[in-house]
């Protein structure tokens, strides 16, 4: 099969993160800090590791800034409903994904106020209409780093920069950018930050996790067991403890580790060059070809590593069911959980768009196939 569907999920992995993975459920099987043996000391190196990992490669002060989950979603909830207060008003953006927009819209419903940024397909936001949008009741501005549906890429920085002179607090979701993309947290302005281990950062799924900046302290999504300050019936202040109950995924973050470790050995700039060829020569060949849609980026701007498109007289999901059956080619339709993205391209009533986003182990041949199958599809759609 040829895999393009790395937005997803990365379809491949470095050899070394299955090894680990095997590793850690053989010989590392005891809990993270709750019991002072040889195997629980084992996997609390683990975990130890897999922080650090993720501290050095988003330039985060310390370690304890990063606490671990199972997705990118646990840890958007995490921070958005942890940072919440009653009345308070939230900034956020038309490029955003479900695991923002509904946690948002139930808070809208409780109460809050939310202020949705239109966005272009081109830029993302405009800085400056998140500068226009603050309130003296703003309390969280939140923004995707790079749009799931359209590879928009968002100025997190200049953002950054804007919520930090008005002391809000901003959070950043950077589940299409971590490990593609360079980020440093305070380099950046970003307060809070949530990542997938399962993407770009090349580890396993059910692994993700959220940067909290020193001095912020969001209420904890889940209350329980955190192998710390037992005697206590409040959870623990202490970071990363507060947001950490339960035992984590041992194995998942030790191919984790294993995923970052190979980012930082190769670079994030090699790797976002390598995806942008391929990308590149995806919007130049989808382009040429009678009858598709884009819905990206266009030439000169910069953008992530996903393309959306549609083909005239075709449903997407028919598209992309064709491209699997016929082809061995993995791609994904639909609305992408981003359905403030899709009525803003105008294709949230008509299914959507077909999304192909290549990944750092793709080569050109997987992108030249990809063209020709589509090609092939239009040509025999219009006989």
């Amino acid at each position: 099969m040829i895999y393009l569907d790395n937005a997803a999920t990365s379809g491949r992995k470095p050899e070394s993160v299955y090894r680990a993975v095997d590793r850690a459920l053989r010989e590392c099987s005891g809990n993270p800090g709750r019991s002072g043996h040889a195997v629980s000391l084992a996997a609390g190196k683990i975990v130890s590791d897999a922080r650090l990992q993720c501290a050095r490669l988003l330039g985060a002060a310390d370690p304890s800034e990063i606490s671990f989950g199972p997705n990118t979603t646990t840890a958007l909830n995490t921070a958005i409903y942890g940072i919440a207060r009653e009345g308070m008003h939230i900034i956020t953006s038309a490029l955003e994904h479900n695991s923002v927009s509904r946690p948002l819209e139930h808070l809208r419903k409780c109460g809050h106020t939310v202020t949705v940024l239109p966005a272009s397909v081109d830029t993302g936001v405009d800085p400056d209409d998140v500068r226009r949008a603050i309130r003296k009741e703003t309390g969280l501005i939140v923004m995707t780093h790079i749009s799931n549906v359209t590879g928009t890429v968002n100025e997190i920085a200049a953002i950054g920069s804007i919520a930090r002179e008005a002391g809000i607090p901003f959070l950043v979701d950077a589940a299409q950018s971590a490990g593609a993309r360079s980020i440093d947290v305070q380099r950046d302005g970003i307060d809070m930050l949530a990542f997938p281990g399962h993407k770009s950062l090349l580890g396993p799924q059910g692994t993700g996790g959220l940067y909290v900046r020193t001095g912020l302290l969001p209420e904890p999504l889940t209350r329980g067991g955190t192998g710390s300050f037992s005697e206590f019936p409040e959870q623990p202040t202490r970071m990363p403890d507060r947001l950490e109950s339960g035992t984590l995924n041992v194995p998942g973050l030790a191919g984790l580790a294993e995923g970052i470790h190979f980012i930082l050995d190769t670079g994030v700039t090699e790797i976002h060059k390598n995806e942008d060829r391929l990308r590149t020569f995806l919007y130049e060949g989808l382009s040429a070809i009678p009858g598709i849609r884009l819905y990206t980026p266009s030439a000169g701007h910069d953008a992530g590593s996903v393309l959306s498109f549609t083909v005239s007289g075709m449903e997407s999901a028919e598209v992309a069911m064709i491209l699997d059956a016929a082809f061995d080619i993995a791609v994904r339709s639909g609305l992408h959980c981003a359905p403030y993205a899709h009525s803003m391209l105008g294709t949230i009533g008509s299914g959507g768009t077909v999304r192909v986003s290549p990944g750092y182990f793709n080569e050109m041949s997987d992108a030249e196939a990809f063209v020709e199958a589509i090609r092939t599809i239009v040509q025999e759609n219009a006989s």
